[in-house]
Parts: C-alpha cells; sequence; structure tokens
C-alpha cells in the first residue's frame, strides 16, 4: 500500500501506512528489540539531480514523513512482527507529537521516549529519480539522549539474554555507550549502526556483538578515509591492494578490539580511525573486555553465538557481506527491484536484521531477511513508506 501524501500549499504531508497489514500483524514469540535512537520529521524534496557544492538545484514539493534512523529502525522491526520498545526524545512541538504518533501506531512501546524543551529533530532531504538521497540532520531533541535518561530507561525496560539492543550514532555518544552497556551486561545481543562514523571510541566498539556499517563508514572506522573502498567490493579488486577491500577492512575491526575481542597490539589510531581508549578500559559496567565473567550478577550467559562478534558491511544494491572472527566471509546478494526513494533501507535493513535474530534467527539468515527488507523498502516513497510486514516480506522472499 502506497502512502498517501495529504498536500498543503506548502508541504505534503505523508502519513504512516496503515492497515491490517500492519495492525493484525501478530507478535513473535521471540525476545524483544529494544531500540536506542533518534526520531525526526524529514522534509524531503524530489529534485531531477542532486545538488553539487554550491548549487541549487529545484524539485516539486516539499514532502514530510516521519524519521531518525532509530524511529525507522524501530518501525521496520515492529513491522516484521517484533515486540519493540524505542529509547529516545521528542520536543514539545507539533513534529514532536507527530513523531510520537507514527511510532505510536506500529505497536511500539513508547516508555523510554522522553519530551525535553528543545525542538523535535529534522531531517532535509533531497532525492534524485534514481532514489539516492543527500541528507542533513538538525538533531535538537536527539541531543538529549543522554546517559541519564538512556539508563533509566533501560532499567524500567529491563533487557534479558533473548533481547536484542539496536543503537545508532545519531544521539550523544554517552547514550550511545550506556545502550551498549547495559545491553552487554544484560545478555542481550548488542547491535550498532554506526552512523555517523567519525570519533568513534574503541571502548565503545568493544560493547558491540554485530556492526552494521555501510562500505564509507567502514572505511572511516579502519582509517583509511571515506574514499578508499570501492563501492559495492567483494574479494580482490581489479588494479587495487586486496587490504583496501571490505572484508579485509572489516577483519581488521574485528583484529582490533570489536565485540572485546583483541587480535592485535592496537586498535587504529589513524586519521580517522576509532581511537585507542583501549578495549575492555570502559569503567562503571563491570567486564567488558571480552566475554568476561558470563555467571550471574547480569552477565552473558545468555549469549548465543560463539562466532559474534561479527561485522555486516551493506553494500546497497550488492546485497551485504558478512564477516566474522571466524571463518569465511558470506556475500548475501539482494533481489532486483526498482528503487524509488532509498531514503530509509539501511534502517530497514537493521530493523529487520534486529527483529530476526530476536526470533531466534541465525546470523545469515537473519543477514538474508535484512537484506530483502532493505530492498523491499526502495520501492516506495519516505523512509518508512516501504518499509514491509511480515507478510510481506515472507511473500518476497517466496518470490526471489
Amino acid at each position: 500500500m502506497p502512502s498517501v501524501c495529504v498536500r498543503s500549499p506548502d508541504v505534503a504531508t505523508c502519513p504512516v501506512r496503515s492497515g491490517l497489514g500492519i495492525h493484525d500483524n501478530p507478535p513473535m514469540p521471540g525476545g524483544r528489540v529494544l531500540v536506542v535512537g533518534a526520531v525526526n520529521v524529514d522534509l524531503v524534496v524530489a529534485a531531477a539531480r542532486l545538488p553539487g557544492p554550491g548549487q541549487t538545484v529545484t524539485g516539486g514539493d516539499v514532502a514530510r514523513y516521519p524519521g531518525g534512523k532509530g524511529g525507522n529502525q524501530a518501525t521496520a522491526a515492529a513491522r516484521l512482527g517484533a515486540r519493540v520498545a524505542f529509547v529516545g526524545a521528542i520536543g514539545p512541538d507539533d513534529m514532536g507529537s507527530e513523531a510520537r504518533g507514527a511510532l505510536a501506531v506500529e505497536g511500539i512501546d513508547l516508555s523510554g521516549l522522553a519530551v525535553t524543551d528543545r525542538a523535535t529533530g529534522v531531517a532535509l532531504i533531497v532525492v534524485d529519480p534514481s532514489g539516492e538521497n543527500l541528507i542533513a540532520v538538525a538533531p535538537g531533541a536527539n541531543g538529549e539522549v543522554r546517559r541519564r535518561h538512556v539508563e533509566a530507561a533501560l532499567e524500567r525496560l529491563a533487557p534479558g539474554p533473548r533481547d536484542v539492543v539496536l543503537v545508532s550514532r545519531e544521539i550523544p555518544a554517552d547514550g550511545v555507550l550506556a545502550a551498549l552497556e547495559i545491553g552487554r551486561e544484560a545478555g542481550s545481543t548488542t547491535i550498532l549502526n554506526p552512523a555517523p562514523a567519525d570519533d568513534l571510541e574503541a571502548s565503545t566498539l568493544a560493547l558491540v556483538d554485530i556492526l552494521t556499517p555501510n562500505e564509507t563508514e567502514l572505511a572511516i572506522l579502519a582509517g583509511v578515509g571515506p574514499t578508499s573502498v570501492e563501492p559495492a567490493a567483494v574479494g580482490p579488486a581489479r588494479g587495487r591492494p586486496a587490504g583496501d577491500e571490505p572484508e579485509s577492512l572489516a577483519r581488521r575491526l574485528l583484529a582490533g578490539g570489536l565485540g572485546g575481542h583483541v587480535g592485535g597490539a592496537d586498535t587504529f589510531d589513524r586519521d580517522g580511525g576509532a581511537r585507542d581508549t583501549r578495549a575492555g578500559d570502559t569503567p562503571g559496567r563491570g567486564d567488558t573486555t571480552g566475554r568476561g565473567d558470563t555467571t550471574g550478577g547480569g552477565g552473558t550467559a545468555g549469549r548465543r553465538d560463539p562466532s559474534w562478534p561479527a561485522v555486516v558491511v551493506t553494500l546497497g544494491a550488492a546485497g551485504a557481506l558478512v564477516v566474522r572472527i571466524d571463518g569465511p566471509a558470506l556475500a548475501v546478494g539482494a533481489p532486483d527491484v526498482t528503487p524509488l526513494d532509498t531514503t530509509g533501507a539501511g534502517d530497514a535493513f537493521n530493523g529487520a536484521l534486529a527483529a530476526a535474530l530476536a526470533n531466534g534467527h541465525d546470523l545469515p539468515e537473519a543477514v538474508r531477511r535484512a537484506v530483502a527488507a532493505a530492498s523491499l523498502s526502495t520501492t516506495r516513497p519516505g523512509a518508512r513508506g516501504g518499509m514491509p510486514t511480515r507478510a510481506e516480506l515472507e511473500d518476497f522472499l517466496g518470490t526471489t
């Protein structure tokens, strides 16, 4: 069902999808998905091409959609039947009410959504005819999702070993760290979507079970710069050193301390790379130097997959690459679709990945489902407009 835009003289407000496909979607029997992140309202302009530096392009009407990485990821997981709770913040304004309503209609637990004195976050998005986009974000209230709020919200939600804690980086660093610390202590699966990828501490990476960068973010984290990785490169590429491949860069992250696994002397301290604060030196949350004490006291006794930590690199139309501590990398191809709007495809991937893991799927199958959900999400306008329900995803998987 496509989104329907109600047009005013200036802005077309595009409400969330509704109907039996969402509201009669029974919850999955597995664990919960606890999303900690940003919620925004997206203002979107469709243009004939994306502007370059100093250029002006004209487009059609402005459309308004619910957005923000955290809100999008929570919506994606909820549409697929996961029991979802969201931790974030909005402002005391009309956009905040709109953002809350868009999450509430998906059946998401909003006990962790605070109302602050700052304006609700806004994203300004330009989309070209191929579905590619440029995005600038004014974070607003998302800047208040700090440690104190995250700790209080997750204390009420009480994550456990069957749950997945999904975190993105459009909120302050101490909020990200608190969410991962609490997830690790509880034995939950922790996923970090490192967007944006700059200034990410090695002590934060040490708390991550599954890292989900795109290729640009992977290059930044590995310290080789955002232009050093050829898009959608899997395996040796012609004319380029093998060390610049996504698999090689992902293994460098794994060896450098991701998930507390330290396979080398130093984490990345080159320009742009994760800074070496020595994985395992994170104060205040017990042992984070790997699996540490795995018994009792909120430890990690419930961790299910010995192949974690893992890096799952999203490759756009080429799918994803799964790189684990042990064993060969796994390339997961994407089904062919005709994209209309790629905004939110990465969020659809992360939400679907978390939902599948919470429902007990292993990592390869969870990534397969996430790639399919992300592909399907690009076929409708808006960050959330194309995010599939569980029935839609199952039908899609059955035909691809």
